[in-house]
């Protein structure tokens, strides 16, 4: 009996040890899910949604450093935002006389620019970068210039291009570098806001593509070197880079259940560490789909009336002074954000306590905003939901004469 009774508690003990341990488990799952990457290998990188261009993680995101071959990112949606249907380049001397890795084009020999940018991006051709800058705009120099002032209009901040195919340079302006946001924001051009994003998913995404020069008697075969398309389900689009001042550096796209991401990647490790790019780039891009899920977040204000000074009272027209409702303008209202389980957005309404008549039906009294970290992703106008009359004396006049013929 004695012996029942100590197994019934032994037992009992060990059940509720079991539930304790059970929730405490539970619990370090979502925390580990929920934590961000703290070992990678690049000395900057960056996670962005590419839908709303937020950065979801950052390391040193704002350092400048050169960026090597991930340049031609900008070099060829230059190309295919300005170059001419069927358009024909000729390789200069300055061109075929660029370090390897290159395409091997000759002095003054013809090529279709369509395929020379083929070149650029799936083996990474430095001559073929200077073809392109040459063909567009007549010079390296010159083409920088239009680099440089797209990446102003795209919004970065702290990127200068001295070259077109990214080798290590610096002219009287500055070194050739971005940083990581700043190159994740330049993708995130190429693939989502550039009126030419198709075709740049086209050619960064082919495996394999053949060409000749114009004249036909040389035959060229690209291979595409971003290990990436094949790494991950979703996989779009990338550029891999590297030279000795910028070590290996990335910069790629991911699309799955809806979500778009970018990672960019700097300084990702020097030789004999080539993997590193795509050991980062895989945890980020997992990290991403892992935590962030799209919410509706949009909320129903509870929006008071609104005194109307010298404003006719719907319902007793003697009252000096009216009320109109404030409506929220439009039919259904749906803000979807890209968050984290533990992220809100934030609410701000900014509507008017007070408004002088006459009023239209559906005026504008005031905004809500809808903002994730200080940024604003959506937002909607607070109008009036009636008219209302001004009380004036002619109103008054017209009163009293209803009144008398009534």
């Amino acid at each position: 009996m004695v012996w029942q009774m100590r197994k019934n508690r032994l037992l009992g003990i060990l059940l509720a040890c079991i539930l304790l341990i059970q929730p405490f488990s539970a619990q370090a799952k979502e925390s580990d899910a929920a934590d961000e990457p703290d070992n990678l290998y690049a000395q900057s990188a960056v996670l962005m949604d590419a839908d709303s261009g937020r950065v979801l993680f950052g390391k040193n995101e704002n350092e400048a450093k050169p960026m090597a071959s991930t340049t031609k990112i900008m070099t060829c949606i230059m190309a295919l935002e300005n170059m001419e249907e069927g358009q024909i380049v000729a390789a200069s001397d300055y061109a075929a006389s660029q370090p390897k890795v290159r395409l091997g084009v000759r002095g003054k020999e013809e090529y279709y620019l369509k395929d020379i940018l083929y070149s650029l991006m799936l083996e990474s051709h430095n001559d073929s970068a200077v073809v392109v800058a040459e063909g567009i705009a007549g010079s390296v120099e010159a083409f920088a210039g239009l680099m440089n002032q797209k990446a102003e209009e795209i919004g970065c901040k702290d990127t200068y291009f001295v070259t077109p195919n990214g080798l290590d340079a610096y002219d009287d302006g500055g070194t050739h570098s971005t940083t990581a946001r700043d190159l994740a924001s330049i993708m995130r051009y190429c693939i989502m806001e550039s009126p030419k994003k198709d075709e740049f998913l086209e050619i960064t995404g082919t495996k394999n593509y053949h060409f000749t020069n114009v004249a036909g008697d040389r035959e060229f075969s690209c291979n595409n070197h971003n290990a990436f398309l094949d790494m991950m389900d979703g996989a779009l689009t990338g550029k891999t880079g590297f030279t000795g001042d910028a070590g290996y550096c990335y910069v790629g796209a991911l699309r799955k259940d809806g979500k778009t991401f970018i990672v960019a990647l700097l300084a990702c490790g020097w030789p004999n560490n080539k993997d590193y790019k795509w050991k980062d780039t895989k945890a980020l891009m997992e990290y991403g789909l892992a935590n962030y899920e799209y919410r509706n977040v949009w909320e129903e204000p509870a929006l008071s009336q609104i005194r109307v000074q010298e404003g006719v009272s719907a319902g007793n027209p003697y009252k000096r002074e009216s009320k109109v409702q404030a409506v929220v303008k439009g039919g259904e209202k749906e803000v979807n954000a890209l968050l984290k389980a533990d992220e809100k957005a934030e609410v701000k309404r900014k509507v008017k306590d007070h408004l002088k008549a006459p009023l239209k039906k559906g005026q504008k009294v005031g905004e809500i905003q809808y903002l994730l970290e200080g940024k604003e992703i959506a937002s909607f106008d607070v109008v009036t939901d009636r008219k209302v009359e001004k009380r004036s004396v002619l109103w008054c006049l017209n009163q009293a004469l209803q009144r008398v013929c009534l």
